[in-house]
C-alpha cells in the first residue's frame, strides 16, 4: 500500500516547467488538466496556477502581506465561485521560473482557492499578454514577444 500511496502521490505533482535555448518557457499540463509554473511576486516564492480566463493575477492576502503588498483600493472580483472582496495592489515584478518577469502590474488580493494553500496564485492575462502563448493538450508555451 506505501509503494501504490507513493507511486501515486508521485504521479499528482506537477511536472517542472523548462526553459529551452531560445528562452521559451514549456509548462507541462499536471493530472488535473491545468497548468502550474514556480515563480515569485515581489520576491516571494508563488506555485502559478495558469488561468486564461481571469482578467488579472490574483493572490490571496497572507501571499499580498507576505510579498509587502500593501494600500491599494478595494474591489470586488467575480469569479467561477460568485463574488468576493478584495484589494487591487501594484507589484514591482512578477517573474516566473526561467526568468520571465513582467514589472508594475495590477494584483487582485483575496484570492481563496479552496484547498488551504495560500502560496498559489493564479496567473491571469494581464501577465499571459505580454507574451505568445500557445496551448495543446500536453503543455503550454510562453514565448517572449519579439522573440
Amino acid at each position: 500500500m506505501a509503494a501504490l500511496y507513493w507511486a501515486m502521490d508521485r504521479r499528482q505533482q506537477p511536472r517542472a516547467a523548462r526553459v529551452t535555448a531560445t528562452g521559451e518557457l514549456v509548462i507541462p499540463r499536471h493530472a488535473d488538466g491545468h497548468f502550474r509554473v514556480a515563480g515569485s511576486i515581489d520576491g516571494e516564492p508563488v506555485m502559478f496556477m495558469v488561468d486564461t480566463g481571469a482578467s488579472v493575477v490574483s493572490i490571496s492576502e497572507s501571499l499580498a502581506q507576505r510579498a509587502g503588498l500593501t494600500g491599494g483600493e478595494s474591489a470586488q472580483f467575480r469569479t467561477a465561485n460568485g463574488v468576493r472582496t478584495g484589494r487591487m495592489v501594484r507589484a514591482g515584478v512578477i517573474r516566473l521560473q526561467g526568468g520571465l518577469q513582467v514589472e508594475n502590474l495590477r494584483v487582485g488580493t483575496g484570492l481563496g482557492l479552496g484547498n488551504g494553500a495560500d502560496d498559489e496564485a493564479l496567473l491571469g492575462q494581464n501577465f499571459l499578454q505580454h507574451f505568445n502563448v500557445e496551448m495543446d493538450r500536453q503543455r503550454m508555451l510562453l514565448r517572449p514577444r519579439g522573440g
